[in-house]
């Protein structure tokens, strides 16, 4: 669930039984009208003992448990965001997601992200990482089975080449290494200063990092946490990040490259590198 998600929980009445599911769930969430009770349905956000149902008129038997997850993607239009597409074979599919693009489903919501996306045009797709809504940059999708247990695989021992590009409040004049445990779990990233940006309230350095280990908003939490928050995070930036002029509309973390070895035998090392938007930022 996405932190601007809700999600209420119920149980079926012996009044709500044999009721059409857009009839059901207004009783029990408030402000929700039938209408919006069928968006929600259909966008994917209802969940009855577990299961994802987009059948606005089933009918539920008392005692069914029914979970409604509301979100952003409520009021938002359909994405017209698109991926490029990098390279694809019979193993993978390497892809440039702009930012503002859901990469999987979330559950609010089972339409139009980047896996579905891909699954619609390729058929049989397997997600194998992330990155965040708001970050842009490369991602690898395995067609097969076997290929998304040899990627994944890959991700767990962290044997993968992933090297982004950040624009971060402040100026940082030497390389390194960001050692720092998120939620318990080691966490690495190192960090190389590329170029002093100048903003109208003061300095910007355009980075190069590296993950060494792959944790949820790792290089976020990371660079916040020594003083340098990425451009444009809403979520970990702080009043350093809120403070700086100007202020880009989007984050400024790019997923630049990403190696790995192929899933195929006899398994050669492959390695992809897209366009950083980056230096395009509302004039930094």
């Amino acid at each position: 669930m996405t932190a601007s998600s809700t999600k209420t929980r119920f149980e079926v009445t012996a009044d709500d039984a044999g009721l059409r599911l857009d009839q059901i769930i207004p009783r029990h969430v408030a402000g929700l009208s039938r209408r919006k009770a069928r968006a929600v349905i259909d966008l994917g956000g209802v969940f009855v003992d577990r299961a994802r149902v987009k059948v606005a008129g089933r009918q539920l038997r008392a005692g069914q448990i029914v979970e409604v997850v509301i979100g952003g993607a409520l009021d938002r239009p359909p994405t017209t965001l698109e991926p490029a597409i990098v390279h694809v074979d019979d193993q993978i599919i390497v892809v440039e997601k702009p930012a503002g693009l859901v990469t999987a489903p979330t559950p609010e919501s089972d339409r139009g992200d980047l896996l579905d996306q891909l699954s619609r045009k390729f058929g049989e797709v397997y997600l194998v990482h992330r990155l965040d809504m708001p970050t842009s940059g490369l991602l690898v999708f395995a067609r097969t089975r076997a290929a998304n247990k040899w990627l994944g695989d890959l991700f767990k021992t962290h044997d993968v080449v992933r090297e982004y590009r950040a624009i971060v409040v402040g100026e940082l004049a030497a390389p390194q290494t960001i050692d720092r445990p998120i939620q318990g779990k080691r966490a690495v990233t190192h960090v190389t200063p590329l170029e002093v940006l100048h903003g109208t309230t003061g300095p910007a350095t355009l980075l190069a990092v590296r993950l060494e280990t792959g944790r949820s908003h790792q290089i976020r939490i990371h660079l916040a946490g020594i003083g340098h928050p990425v451009l444009g995070d809403r979520q970990h930036g702080g009043e350093l990040e809120r403070q700086f002029q100007p202020r880009p509309s989007r984050l400024a973390l790019h997923a630049l490259t990403l190696g790995f070895a192929h899933p195929s035998p006899p398994h050669e090392k492959v390695a992809f590198e897209g366009r950083s938007p980056l230096a395009q930022l509302d004039g930094i």
